[in-house]
């Protein structure tokens, strides 16, 4: 089996992992759903932990050993990684992408009479986990009880914690459903530590900045969630911690924002929003019938000085074809100013 690399596509600067292990997952290329594991079968439940890779940490209020019946919360490394392994400390200065090009991207080295090598590859190293976010066999965030929602989401934020000061970025994820790339259906998070900046979180991260700069310390994320809140169109609901808001500009129907009120760097060092990400899913769930769809968080760069985290969820409603794959831009066929209105109705 080949080790995981990252390639540096030619013409973008854009990096995409090569994991060629991960064909070897049950049902890699099957199109059809699989019908869901009973309790009795499924290695994410209570009772199971033989069947998982040895947990890397757990909540465990009774104090028993690793691997053992009796957690609310548990994380192993994933049994089929983009990533290899925990590699060297990330070097933030060149690994944080300003740009298309990168200190590691071979043609950004190129000089006269020095030819680069465009064909060059480096290991994709940092570390791949799965995080269970509930001992019962739930499917679906929206079956969590408010306590195991809660246990869920302080997880995330332990485990980002744990990698943060090694990694460059830690970009922790939640599919739900096999048209949004869950091979398994217990509900469960999966967290990245990479060595790199993806090229949309350092975009994201220069916008912070900039407006920053330009408005001597103001906050962009603060801003436009209080113009939302005064236009209250794709305002979905809000409370003393956060705001749930249908983006301005919405990639796909029924696409949710959650963004905390008060500016916070990141995610894993704050406490706010988890009713709120609670409540975005339970709203999804009630109006479109427990959606396929992925959850990511957006936290800081580690040499982010500006940033201001927040939670997105991404319904699975439609196919991303052609235009959307060869062009980067969306198409959204349902305005998030109707989809606001819609999950307004049912909270």
């Amino acid at each position: 089996m080949s080790a995981p690399e990252i390639r540096i596509d030619q013409l973008t600067g854009l990096r995409s992992v090569l994991a060629p292990g991960r064909a070897d997952r049950p049902d890699a290329f099957v199109r059809a759903a699989a019908p869901p594991r009973a309790d009795s079968e499924c290695p994410f439940c209570d009772g199971h932990e033989s069947e998982t890779p040895p947990e890397v940490w757990a909540e465990r209020p009774g104090d028993g050993g690793a691997d053992t019946p009796g957690w609310t919360a548990r994380a192993v490394p994933n049994l089929y990684p983009v990533l290899s392994g925990a590699g060297a400390a990330a070097d933030v200065n060149a690994r944080g992408e300003s740009g298309l090009a990168s200190a590691d991207d071979p043609l950004g080295r190129t000089s006269r009479g020095a030819p680069a090598d465009p064909f060059a590859s480096t290991p994709a190293s940092g570390a791949h986990e799965v995080i269970v976010n509930a001992p019962e066999h739930a499917t679906t965030l929206a079956g969590l009880s408010p306590e195991r929602f809660a246990g869920a989401v302080d997880a995330w934020r332990q485990r980002i914690r744990a990698h943060a000061a090694e990694s460059a970025y830690c970009h922790l994820i939640v599919n739900e459903g096999s048209e949004a790339g869950a091979s398994l259906v217990h509900t469960h998070a999966q967290l990245y530590a990479l060595e790199f900046v993806p090229v949309t979180v350092a975009r994201e991260r220069e916008r912070f900045t900039a407006y920053n700069e330009r408005t001597a310390g103001g906050h962009l994320l603060e801003d436009v969630g209080a113009e939302e809140v005064r236009r209250g169109d794709r305002l979905v609901a809000v409370d003393d911690d956060a705001l749930l808001v249908c983006p301005w500009a919405s990639r796909s129907p029924f696409e949710l924002r959650v963004i905390p009120r008060r500016p916070a760097r990141s995610f894993e060092d704050d406490d706010s929003g988890t009713e709120m990400i609670r409540t975005a899913i339970t709203a999804l769930g009630e109006l479109l019938e427990a959606p396929p769809l992925n959850l990511w968080v957006r936290t800081a760069p580690s040499d982010a000085s500006e940033f201001h985290w927040h939670v997105d969820i991404l319904p699975r409603l439609t196919i991303r074809a052609g235009f959307e794959l060869g062009t980067g831009v969306e198409v959204n066929t349902y305005p998030p100013e109707r989809a606001a209105e819609d999950l307004r109705g049912v909270i």
